[in-house]
């Protein structure tokens, strides 16, 4: 790598400040509302979900950052990924104190968590999902294959699934995703089809980690966990044979893993 002149750097700190101090600025927002959270308990999930948007625009201020280090230095700025990395982790993180972040549960174990958002329009929702779903995907692309985080972004796109499907009220979606005459049908259409995405990459991915990376017992039951997920949709919309042949799968890996478990490979 060619070495950095001190032109070039003193270029990249002069582009970086206003983007340092955004995010700045931001931070002392966030601290500002996390110090009345408790003084105000009837609006701190919607403050929350406000806190959430604010981490996935710190995330994608981190992005640029580290997108003009390549392009003045012709280096990645590491230190820019990883803080736009940890500010995506916060957004997920309040969006669970929000809505949970249980992988698979009956409606009536997160409904009062729901509740708590009603004044949250279902496009809006699903606008929040696809920010930080681009974010995340525009983060691991700044990475690159060869990271070594690889295998921990099967964990952030888990838990980013896990909200995402969580986010939306089901029975609002269910409804318009049937009725063609409700406002809400393409949103209802095009959520529902992106969780259901989600969901089935995260069986994979939880799978393929156990398989070619750690052999941890929780990986493995994270892709199961994923794939009720799954089976609890197509039951809803009325898909036996997926849901039988998500049976079938469910099975063959609790097979795989109590196997490895008597071989002593699972951990």
């Amino acid at each position: 790598m060619a070495k950095i002149t001190n032109s070039a750097r003193e270029d990249f700190n002069d582009k970086v400040k206003p983007y340092k101090d955004e995010v700045d600025k931001i931070l002392a927002k966030e601290k500002n509302i996390l110090s009345t959270m408790d003084r105000d308990s009837d609006n701190a999930a919607y403050k929350r979900i406000l806190l959430a948007e604010d981490m996935i625009y710190v995330a994608t201020v981190y992005l640029t950052m580290s997108n003009l280090s390549l392009e003045i230095l012709s280096t990645k700025n590491t230190d820019s990924l990883n803080e736009s990395r940890k500010a995506l982790y916060k957004a997920i993180i309040y969006l669970e104190e929000v809505v949970t972040s249980v992988v698979d549960a009956p409606y009536s174990e997160y409904e009062d968590a729901l509740s708590k958002i009603v004044k949250i329009p279902l496009e809006k929702r699903f606008f929040i999902v696809r920010k930080l779903g681009l974010a995340i995907h525009f983060l691991v692309d700044a990475y690159g294959e060869n990271t070594k985080w690889k295998w921990a972004f099967v964990e952030l796109n888990g838990r980013f699934a896990v909200v995402a499907k969580n986010f939306m009220d089901i029975k609002v979606v269910s409804k318009a995703f049937f009725d063609p005459g409700d406002p809400n049908y393409d949103t209802a259409v095009h959520y529902i089809r992106l969780v259901r995405k989600l969901i089935a990459q995260s069986v994979d991915a939880y799978h393929e980690r156990y398989e070619f990376s750690t052999h941890r017992i929780d990986d493995m039951r994270n892709a199961l966990l994923f794939i009720s997920a799954q089976r609890r949709f197509c039951i809803i919309f009325d898909e036996k044979e997926e849901a039988e042949e998500l049976k079938k799968k469910g099975r063959v890996l609790k097979e795989k893993l109590e196997l490895d478990r008597k071989k002593g490979i699972a951990q």
